[in-house]
């Protein structure tokens, strides 16, 4: 079974790259640009894979607020021809979304399963509900998966850092560091969901997952949590969203239940702490 990951260079399509069975082919913007239909074609039919694992996305969620044609370019437009030429190539798609696709009921304190309506509140999420959507709609062979707060090890992509790397550069600076209370999600490993992803390769499922680390945290505690594992005392102010000022609206609540994924007979994600923990060994590791 061939398998191309798209956006290869990127947190998780690096860390899929390393434990993808073989043939596994990595595909950057070189090779495959979502807004130009034709590289996605030839790419393809060059390949011929059995297996598409989508990672690519324009993720610039405040950005996308000013500029939002870049982000339906990719996120929706792109998505959609994807969608349709892996349709009617009888390919599987792997298409990676988000938990940004929810957020309108801010009262929410339930986790988000598969069956609850999204309602997004930014661009960004916006973007990737109708790419969600043209998935379903285009490519009958599809797994949908949405996930939370990535960080990995490997690659940033264009945003060239993730939220531990972004506490960790602050800390290490010296910096008085703002963090918001009133975010809660569960922030995941990209190794954790890259594992979660190849062994949905062997299932037969069609459909929508919720993918995350288990437990959930607002931001404010993700960020002391990496402090306290790294052995960082910087100075962190609780702030709210509407302190911190974002040209973007967040989800207030974002946590998704992992209960469908865990019935298919998988085992649950690790504890987002534990992920902090093997995040810093892998970061050290690289360093030294």
């Amino acid at each position: 079974m061939k398998s191309l990951v798209i956006g290869a260079a990127g947190q998780l399509g690096a860390d899929l790259m390393h434990i993808v069975p073989q043939p596994v082919v990595a595909v950057g913007r070189d090779r495959a640009d979502l807004t130009v239909p034709e590289s996605l074609r030839r790419l393809l039919d060059e390949e011929q894979p059995h297996v598409v694992i989508n990672c690519a996305a324009y993720n610039f969620v405040d950005r996308a607020e000013s500029e939002p044609g870049p982000a339906f370019a990719v996120n929706a437009i792109g998505v959609r021809d994807l969608a349709i030429l892996c349709g009617q190539r009888g390919i599987r798609l792997f298409h990676i979304s988000t938990d940004y696709v929810f957020g309108l009921d801010e009262n929410r304190r339930q986790p988000y399963s598969e069956t609850d309506v999204p309602g997004p509140i930014n661009v960004y999420g916006t973007t990737k509900l109708a790419g969600e959507s043209f998935v379903a709609s285009y490519c009958p062979q599809h797994v949908i998966i949405r996930t939370c707060g990535l960080f990995g090890l490997h690659g940033h992509g264009g945003k060239k850092g993730n939220f531990v790397e972004s506490m960790l550069r602050f800390a290490e600076a010296g910096q008085t560091i703002r963090v918001k209370t009133d975010e809660i999600c569960a922030p995941t490993y990209t190794e954790d969901l890259a594992r979660a992803i190849v062994s949905l390769l062997g299932i037969d499922f069609v459909g929508l997952l919720h993918i995350t680390s288990s437990g959930f945290c607002n931001r404010f505690e993700f960020a002391e949590e990496i402090f306290r594992q790294a052995g960082l005392s910087p100075t962190v102010l609780p702030v709210t969203s509407a302190e911190y000022g974002s040209p973007a609206r967040r989800p207030v609540y974002a946590v998704l239940s992992n209960d469908r994924f865990i019935s298919l007979g998988l085992d649950p994600m690790p504890s987002w702490q534990d992920a902090v923990r093997r995040y810093l060994i892998g970061r050290k590791q690289r360093r030294t």
